[in-house]
């Protein structure tokens, strides 16, 4: 008889034909499923999906996916996935990227953000106008490329999928540039014909035949594309900048063709053309100074190398950089770029990481060292052991931090979004409104065509999308160089709001990498067998204060480690060499009824910034066997660094696991008056509790496995890079180097891009408030509405782009 376990470890079996759902049609998809622990929970997943109408289900637990086939008419996506839900187990989510081509006003942006939601299985989509991507969320194994490409071609534009490799991003770089290339072409075809069509404005009379020749191809021909987008809008049932541009310009060009063949002596082909013309001069100028805001990612991505230079069988061959993978060794040359992340097996060198960490030194790189792929070796010739490449590498995870973040909303843009909804109505209303009013002023109805044309062509929608992802963009990339990686808009929005900093210690304020300063035996103990016990039970801890005691302790024979046990916020216990040993803080010796006998030693090590871990045996009988004192020196950054957090108005506060003394004695060399010691990791978290009661916003500053719940606790999480992975996930902002003056850093770039948004928002809005009006006042010609609605973008882009000037000494 197959066991349960034996049967769930088997390949799934053929989905068997049921009545009303024949397995030869319908949809196939695979759903990756975390939280399953036992052939019961793929059971119960399978019972809850094959419940579902046209639904056939098999879930195999050793791979942690479902395998179903259903029919779409009977059962949609999102189901399947409520149903894996209501089964107590979680779809693993996947977010995926698009180019979108053809949008040219945030009304746009929300028609192809609409038609991308409202694909089935589709949890979120966001579109940025800026980058012209769009960022789409689902559980994994439901999205489609093709429906979701189908969707934005169905609201009137088109789309590529993005794999996200380098490759994609050349592609999309050329295909923007020869873009751009024929915009200039017909900007200057467009500007050769409308120039003379103001010579008139000048006492040189053309014309109407010549006028008419000069215009139609302006209108009708460059002209096309606000045709072509506009009634592709009209016909998905809204407008955008392009519909108002097409209205305008039509209105002046068919009142000219009008009065020309009427004999009149004035047209306005002039106002036409010309708008036409300026309208896309600043599409041109917005496409040069909107590419530069991308500029970060770009530089990232050219850190990537093609090839890289593999040992196999004795030989040095070169590969792609996606055929190289963990375990591989790769041969990095002077000056060549680290193809992959690695460890050094042979060869010392330097290592250039400025463009991933904004360490502008060089760091010096010996065997055992770690290498980043990406950075640039210096002098020596190098032989490193990939341990993570691709997509696993750190750069990659780089790039996705700040793609994520560019690709996210900040909350002023949901303001945006409900303005742009009704944006185009408005407008064109306003414009009849012009008119009708001039008509009833002055009884002529032609009296009001060029007010109302002004109304139309000085409306710009475009100036309100670019204001807040422009800057966003630019402000994260900014951050990206300095070696600040922003998560999300959210992240960037309660950054420029904190009141509060809370710094761990070890790691964050101190260096990380304590050192043995003193070996205090207790009475029947040597200091080489105190060393050799504390050692052993080390070897088992990845933590820094136990790296110390291991590195002194080097040459020393060790008994074997035969049992470990991390103890967080205390110590650990392990049996070494048959003997029972704790080591840690008082508190540990209070629990297993250590008296500690070297407490005047102990308190005068600590008054001078030292950690103390007191060892001791555990049984048969409890007694000290000594301390050891380890010094972790201060960052010689850090003082400045709170320093920088006092003058910007923000409170610091020191958070530590450590002793009352040693936490005393960093706190006055770097500035500290507010400090907790002793702390357990959910202690961290209901501090960081406490202080958003009483109506702080708190950021928590860390490093370490035991910061991670107070990270996740605290209205921002400012994670430095070097630490370990947990906490970096924990956190919303990552530092790539453990340099405290990252921190007020932070604060600065996320203060000055949520200027920079409010700035942009400001102008947009202001001046649609008051170009409007004026325009249908009769105060401003088409022509010079043309103008300003051209540069009205071309100027928040611009605005946005002074954060690219921003640089960790300037705020």
């Amino acid at each position: 008889m197959t066991s349960p376990a034996a049967a769930t470890l088997a390949p799934p079996a053929p989905l068997k034909s049921k009545s009303a759902r024949p397995a030869d049609r319908g949809t196939h998809v695979r759903l990756p499923i975390t939280g399953m622990t036992c052939a019961t929970c793929a059971g119960r997943i399978e019972h809850a999906l094959n419940a579902l109408p046209g639904v056939d289900a098999a879930v195999n637990i050793a791979a942690e996916q479902a395998d179903i086939r259903f029919d779409p008419e009977q059962t949609a996506p999102a189901q399947l996935v409520a149903a894996i839900e209501n089964a107590g187990y979680d779809v693993r989510p996947e977010r995926r990227m698009l180019a979108i081509h053809g949008m040219t006003c945030a009304t746009c942006a929300g028609r192809v953000e609409r038609a991308l939601a409202a694909v089935p299985g589709v949890r979120r989509a966001e579109v940025n106008l800026a980058t012209e991507h769009a960022a789409v969320e689902a559980p994994a194994g439901l999205l489609r490329p093709a429906e979701l490409i189908a969707a934005v071609r169905d609201a009137g534009y088109d789309a590529e999928w993005l794999t996200g490799d380098s490759a994609d991003h050349q592609a999309a770089a050329q295909a923007d540039a020869t873009r751009q290339r024929r915009l200039l072409v017909q900007v200057a075809i467009a500007a050769a014909l409308s120039l003379p069509l103001l010579l008139p404005m000048t006492g040189i009379p053309l014309p109407f035949w010549l006028q008419l020749v000069l215009a139609t191809p302006v209108q009708f021909v460059i002209g096309a594309r606000f045709y072509v987008a506009g009634w592709k809008a009209l016909r998905a049932g809204t407008g955008n900048m392009d519909l108002l541009v097409a209205l305008g310009t039509s209105a002046a060009y068919g009142d000219s063709l009008y009065l020309g063949l009427s004999h009149a002596p004035h047209s306005y082909f002039d106002a036409a053309a010309v708008v036409i013309s300026l309208v896309l001069l600043g599409r041109w100028l917005e496409a040069r100074t909107r590419r530069a805001t991308g500029a970060a990612i770009r530089a990232l991505l050219e850190l990537r190398p093609e090839t890289a230079r593999v040992e196999r069988d004795g030989d040095e061959i070169v590969l792609p950089l996606a055929a190289v993978g963990e375990g591989d060794i790769v041969v990095v040359r002077p000056g060549e770029r680290f193809p992959t992340d690695g460890r050094i097996l042979s060869g010392q060198s330097q290592a250039d990481e400025s463009l991933l960490t904004g360490e502008s030194m060089p760091a010096e790189k010996r065997p055992g060292d770690h290498v980043t792929g990406g950075a640039i070796n210096g002098s020596g010739l190098l032989r490193v052991e990939t341990t993570a490449a691709g997509e696993d590498s750190t750069l990659a995870h780089i790039i996705a931090l700040v793609e994520g973040a560019q690709s996210r909303k900040a909350p002023a843009q949901r303001l945006v979004d409900r303005v742009a909804a009704v944006f185009v109505p408005v407008v064109v209303a306003s414009a009849v409104a012009a008119w009708l009013g001039w008509w009833l002023a002055t009884a002529s109805a032609t009296a009001g065509v060029l007010p109302a044309i002004a109304v139309l062509v000085i409306a710009c929608p475009c100036a309100l999308g670019l204001a807040t992802p422009a800057a966003l963009m630019a402000g994260t990339g900014a951050a990206a160089r300095a070696g600040i990686l922003i998560r999300d808009a959210e992240a960037l929005e309660h950054a420029r709001a904190l009141d509060t900093v809370v710094l761990d210690k070890t790691g964050t304020l101190t260096e990380g990498r304590p050192e043995v300063t003193e070996v205090l035996p207790g009475e029947g103990t040597s200091i080489d067998r105190l060393l050799a016990l504390a050692a052993a039970a080390q070897t088992g801890s990845e933590h820094p204060l136990a790296r110390a005691i291991l590195g002194r302790a080097g040459g020393l024979a060790l008994p074997p480690l035969e049992a470990f046990q991390s103890l967080p916020g205390l110590g650990i216990a392990a049996t070494v060499g048959g003997q029972a040993v704790i080591v840690g803080n008082r508190a540990l010796m209070r629990q297993h009824g250590v008296a500690v006998a070297l407490e005047s030693e102990a308190q005068a090590l600590e008054a001078r910034g030292c950690t103390v871990m007191f060892v001791a045996e555990a049984r048969p009988r409890s007694r000290l066997l000594g301390a050891i004192a380890v010094m972790d020196p201060v960052r010689p950054t850090a003082a400045a660094a709170i320093q920088r957090l006092h003058a910007m108005g923000i409170r610091t506060v020191l958070l530590t696991g450590d002793n009352r003394a040693t936490a005393q004695a960093v706190a006055g060399i770097v500035g500290i008056t507010d400090l907790r010691s002793e702390v357990l990791p959910d202690g961290k978290r209901d501090e960081i509790a406490r202080l958003q009661s009483q109506g702080h916003s708190v950021a928590m500053v860390g490093d370490g496995v035991n910061d991670a719940p107070a990270l996740a606790q605290a209205d921002l999480g400012i994670a430095v890079g070097s630490g370990a992975d947990v906490a970096v996930q924990a956190a919303g902002i990552t530092l790539m180097r453990g340099d405290p003056a990252l921190v007020p850093d932070a604060i600065a770039i996320s203060r000055a891009t949520h200027r920079k948004i409010w700035q942009n928002l400001a102008w947009a809005f202001a001046y649609n408030l008051l170009g409007i009006p004026l325009a249908g006042l009769g105060l401003l010609s088409p022509v010079i509405a043309g103008a300003a609605m051209a540069f009205s973008s071309v100027s928040v882009v611009s605005n946005a782009l002074l954060l690219r000037r921003w640089h960790p000494e300037s705020m």
